[in-house]
């Protein structure tokens, strides 16, 4: 009975916290102010937020990449005002974390030698926890009333893409987006324009683009498809949606750089951190 009554318990909890986060939005008229402040959507605050994350790499095809996800007590990570500090006393912060996911691996680019039909390997990846039923139905982030995807991370510097999934009538595809790190090996926070997420499927754009159905969100990952054989090693400390610019980090932007992601007429996609959008014409 033990079981079932902790199963009853989160259902019940997860509803109760969307119930409370619909009547806050009621309360503070956000349909019609737009929200007062950050939408929390991940935290690697405690040791079981990382327990329920997807973790993939082409092991599961019989590749020899390792990935890892572990969580770790916080270290001196500095947590930067803008990011903690709410608009409006009525909203409640984002949560203060102890801790942070650390994803970490090697790449490997050699083909098991007993499966001729692979052909290509070199890549890692995870994603957050499926979104769980409540009693209003299968929970989604919405995330339409917000302008920006922020991250806290510490980047080694390679070409990370974080990787959104949406309830999508393709169940494959994905919104994809260079994660450009501007201090590598160092705190920082990176905010990237929900409107220049790339739609793709199997690494390839996908063409029409469609914009990201954004009151369905299911997941949000990181992946890395660089396939340049070695170890790899990001830390990620907390995910939310903003609506406020200053909450990244200010440095200059890095150059014009080319990613994993390929047109179909195989010409590699650009990538500008700055506010322009990928350049996917063919």
């Amino acid at each position: 009975m033990r079981p079932t009554f902790r199963l009853y318990r989160g259902f019940v909890g997860r509803s109760m916290d969307e119930l409370k986060r619909y009547t806050q939005i009621a309360v503070n008229l956000e349909a019609i102010r737009g929200p007062q402040g950050p939408y929390a959507l991940h935290a690697f605050d405690n040791p079981e937020s990382v327990k329920e994350c997807k973790i993939l790499s082409d092991a599961d095809i019989g590749g020899f990449s390792q990935s890892h996800l572990e969580w770790h007590p916080s270290e001196s990570s500095p947590q930067t005002t803008t990011t903690l500090k709410s608009p409006s006393s009525s909203t409640p912060h984002l949560p203060q974390t102890a801790g942070y996911a650390r994803f970490y691996g090697a790449i490997s680019t050699e083909l098991p030698k007993d499966r001729p039909e692979i052909q290509r390997t070199g890549y890692a990846a995870w994603r957050t926890p499926d979104r769980k039923p409540t009693i209003f139905g299968r929970s989604y982030w919405n995330i339409d009333p917000y302008d920006y995807l922020a991250m806290r991370i510490k980047s080694d510097g390679r070409s990370y893409f974080v990787n959104v999934q949406t309830e999508s009538i393709v169940q494959t595809d994905l919104h994809q987006h260079r994660l450009f790190a501007k201090r590598p090996g160092q705190w920082e926070t990176v905010l990237i324009h929900w409107n220049d997420f790339v739609r793709t499927n199997h690494g390839m754009v996908i063409e029409p683009q469609t914009e990201i159905l954004r009151q369905k969100v299911k997941s949000i990952g990181v992946g890395l498809t660089d396939r340049i054989p070695g170890p790899f090693e990001l830390c990620i400390e907390r995910i939310w949606a903003t609506n406020n610019p200053e909450d990244a980090d200010t440095e200059d932007a890095p150059p014009m750089s080319t990613g994993s992601l390929k047109t179909r007429s195989g010409e590699k996609v650009g990538w500008n951190p700055g506010s322009e959008e990928p350049n996917t014409k063919e």
